[in-house]
């Protein structure tokens, strides 16, 4: 298949174009390549592709900025999505929208299913529901909403730029403390297997709105505290707060765990431990200077 990737500078852009770029014909588009707040632009791009399937995860995705901005937020997050699925349809490619757990409220006892209510608490979440239902209005669409995500990104050879994780394995080995949410649930992504589950479920065809993330859920603070320990780093500098005490512009959700029904009910396996995957992700980027 020709797959197009738009956010491909990104992290989980990123590990989308080197994962579908093993067994398909990828076109990794970037800001460079065009604006997706520019319609015109974007019908030509993707014209001049001619995708069978266009994979949507280019956004704002920082809460705060999204929050401070609201405007450029919506313009990005939700009428660029709209700008590349119309451009797709054009085409007659099918679209595939990286969603977000920020869709929900944040405030439920037990793991969300996709059939629950949405109610986003932020800006951030808004537009990312807005886009996902524009997306999913279509049949043979597909739509995945992901949660914390980590894994490499390689905007140039030798050069990674600092995720969750990255961020925090950094700070430590430099004698710093890393604070993060002490009551922060969900579910950690690592992107090459979300990636290649993503692509599972394209190449089979079973279209749908999927929750998607390494199994098992976990707090930022258990999270950080594991990389840091299998990086053969000081734990403890890990230090936790409370959420409510973090100061941050754009509203977390205190509670994001997501049941990935869809995918069991499909009869796709579901992703490894994220245990696991941090293990495999550490390792990759202790090759790297801290």
């Amino acid at each position: 298949m020709r797959i197009a990737v738009t956010g491909a500078s990104g992290l989980f852009g990123h590990g989308l174009a080197q994962v579908f770029g093993s067994r398909h014909n990828v076109a990794a588009l970037t800001h460079a390549d065009f604006d997706i707040t520019d319609a015109e632009q974007v019908r030509e791009v993707v014209a001049g592709l001619r995708p069978d399937v266009v994979i949507h995860s280019a956004a704002i995705r920082d809460p705060d900025t999204a929050e401070l901005n609201p405007a450029r937020a919506f313009q990005v997050n939700f009428h660029g999505t709209r700008n590349v699925a119309e451009a797709a349809r054009a085409v007659s490619a099918k679209v595939v929208y990286i969603s977000s757990d920020a869709v929900f409220d944040g405030k439920q006892q037990r793991p969300y299913t996709e059939t629950d209510p949405t109610i986003p608490a932020s800006v951030y979440g808004r537009t990312k529901l807005r886009a996902e239902q524009w997306v999913m209005a279509t049949p043979e669409s597909w739509a995945f909403r992901v949660s914390i995500l980590f894994g490499p990104e390689e905007p140039e050879p030798g050069k990674v730029r600092e995720n969750f994780i990255l961020k925090g394995l950094r700070k430590i080995a430099a004698g710093e403390e890393y604070v993060v949410a002490s009551d922060q649930f969900g579910n950690a992504t690592y992107t090459l297997d979300a990636a290649a589950k993503i692509m599972e479920v394209v190449e089979s065809g079973r279209y749908g709105l999927y929750h998607l993330s390494n199994a098992g859920a976990c707090t930022r603070l258990e999270l950080a505290r594991y990389a840091a320990a299998l990086a053969g780093l000081d734990p403890t500098r890990v230090v936790g707060k409370p959420l409510a005490e973090m100061g941050r512009p754009g509203p977390r959700l205190q509670y994001a765990v997501m049941a990935m029904d869809a995918l069991q009910q499909a009869g796709f396996a579901l992703p490894r431990p994220w245990q696991a995957a941090l293990a495999e992700y550490v390792k990759t980027m202790m090759n790297y200077e801290l």
